[in-house]
């Protein structure tokens, strides 16, 4: 069965079948697509092209074909797509009824209504799961609060930071990408059913009325514009790609601290591989593949945006390659949210090693010349006396704290006894002591408002 032979003497080669043909992927929408055939049921009812015992009889059909779609049953044929598989049922079950549910409908608006039901629901999913994420972040910091690290720049170490302080960063990330999730979420809550191949329909559907059993916020407002329009896939695999690429962004961390050069974390045995030939290795592969899987989404979002670039209005059926890469995306996003709940959670901190590494580098240092600030030193006269005392640690093999008060006076006469007390590594992270700061107090707060914001986004969701 077709939904467009009519036009055809001749039957559509095997080859060309097969090469249109998206059943073998977009069957993944069968359930939105028996929930846009039921309001559509209701809307041809309501504007007198089927009476109620047709509908009823429809909807009857339409929930023994989820039944049987939902164990497994369900026979798929040749067909060219999930919609022409249901419409084929309904036909096969219903007759004349069956085939009166095309009018008013085209396959165009119908898939739109489909893939919006997905991205609505996918983008809620995979909310929850990165809540789950964030509350295992939160856990973390909260149990490590007053654990020294030192903080990189150009992976350098800079200065001295809580390591609570460092794990929150990742909170603030996935909290911005919670907010492109919804905004994602938003974008797809528009009901295109109504629209047609591309000019609306004839027949006077109640479009408002589908929305509401669709549970739509409303209607798309042109008609050209519903069924061409893909932004809200693009939008949906931006919030993904940015969001995987903050998980890469971590797990490139687990990987450089899992190494014995710096050795601040270790990962549980289940969360970590062998080496086939060397029995020593405890590998963090599962940090690299959610590393290499993010360049995966990154290309899933460029060829989406690839499709869209050169498309006139309306529909085109380059509009079919909006889905393998979508439902590919949404599977390996959620995959990559389980593993690094789990392997952060599990993960031991290597408490000791990080204090070890907060006084190697001299991260120290810019608050030895904040010091000299205060003695009334400008502070690019500050920054130069600061670096040169750096240096004579250097060449003396020592750290700033380890200097005596006459080797500091060598270089600049205002230090007095009390530079001991601003230059030691917990003093320089207490004196952070501002909103956004690492000193313990403001990130205490900071992971209790986190807290709050996360169980108040979890009752929202």
């Amino acid at each position: 069965m077709k939904l467009w032979g009519g036009r055809f003497e001749k039957e559509t080669e095997a080859m060309v079948h097969s090469f249109s043909s998206s059943l073998s992927y977009d069957r993944r929408l069968a359930f939105y697509d028996l929930k846009v055939t039921e309001a559509h049921a209701l809307a041809l009812e309501e504007c007198g092209l089927i009476d109620a015992g047709e509908r009823e009889a429809v909807l009857s059909v339409l929930g023994q074909l989820r039944v049987e779609m939902e164990r497994g049953e369900f026979a798929f044929g040749d067909d060219e797509d999930i919609h022409t598989a249901v419409e084929r049922a309904l036909v096969e079950r219903l007759g004349e009824t069956g085939a009166r549910l095309r009018a008013g409908r085209s396959r165009n608006d119908q898939v739109a209504a489909d893939m919006r039901l997905f991205v609505k629901d996918e983008s809620r999913r995979i909310a929850f799961l990165l809540l789950d994420l964030m509350a295992v972040v939160l856990e973390r910091a909260r149990e490590h609060l007053g654990a020294l690290m030192p903080g990189f720049t150009h992976l350098q170490p800079a200065q001295p930071v809580l390591l609570s302080h460092h794990l929150m960063a990742y909170f603030e990330m996935f909290k911005r990408d919670m907010q492109r999730l919804g905004e994602a979420e938003a974008r797809a809550d528009l009901c295109p059913l109504g629209s047609g191949a591309l000019a609306g329909v004839t027949f006077p559907l109640n479009r408002e009325m589908m929305a509401d059993e669709l549970g739509f916020g409303g209607i798309t407002a042109n008609s050209m514009d519903a069924v061409a329009d893909r932004d809200f896939v693009a939008d949906f695999l931006y919030a993904l790609c940015v969001l995987t690429t903050h998980l890469s962004r971590m797990a490139e961390e687990m990987v450089l601290w899992c190494t014995p050069r710096f050795g601040f974390m270790e990962l549980d045995e289940a969360y970590a591989t062998g080496s086939s030939i060397m029995p020593q290795k405890a590998n963090p592969d599962l940090a690299e593949l959610v590393r290499g899987k993010a360049g995966r989404m990154l290309g899933h979002l460029v060829s989406m945006l690839a499709v869209l670039k050169g498309l006139p209005l309306a529909y085109n059926r380059d509009l079919q390659e909006d889905k393998e890469g979508l439902f590919d995306a949404v599977d390996q996003a959620a995959a990559m949210l389980r593993v690094m709940a789990g392997a952060l959670a599990t993960a031991r901190f290597e408490v000791a090693r990080m204090a070890e590494a907060v006084g190697e580098g001299f991260t120290n240092a810019t608050d030895l010349a904040d010091y000299l600030v205060r003695k009334g030193l400008p502070f690019l006269e500050a920054h130069a006396s600061a670096g040169r005392l750096v240096r004579s640690c250097i060449e003396g093999g020592k750290k700033l704290e380890e200097l005596g008060l006459e080797e500091f006076r060598a270089v600049e006469p205002r230090v007095e006894d009390d530079v001991y007390d601003h230059i030691a590594l917990n003093a320089c992270v207490e004196a952070r002591d501002l909103p956004g700061g690492t000193a313990t107090m403001r990130v205490e707060e900071a992971i209790d408002r986190a807290q709050e914001w996360l169980e108040a986004r979890r009752t929202r969701l």
